[in-house]
């Protein structure tokens, strides 16, 4: 049996490289909860309150990872502009 040693760096490096390539392969573009921050830049707002419109009006899912942090779906995110997409002409 070989035993391969690796500095921290280079094993975090190869950890890294390898989670890329997983992604890339099996199509895994984005991850399923994101940050208000991530939701307001996706859906083109630039105001906590209007996040929280969409939250209170339920256009899209949220959880509440505490009292005054959400995690949003991505998926749900998604979905709201798949919904509001006008085709061509």
């Amino acid at each position: 049996m070989q035993v391969i040693c690796f500095e921290d760096e280079a094993f975090y490096e190869m950890l890294d490289r390898l989670y890329k390539r997983y992604k890339a392969d099996n199509n895994i573009n984005e991850e399923k909860w994101i940050t208000g921050d991530m939701a307001m830049k996706r859906l083109g707002i630039s105001s906590k309150t209007s996040l929280q419109k969409f939250r209170d009006e339920g256009r899209i899912r949220f959880v509440p990872v505490t009292p005054k942090n959400f995690l949003y779906d991505s998926d749900s995110i998604n979905a709201y502009l798949d919904s509001k997409a006008q085709n061509t002409f």
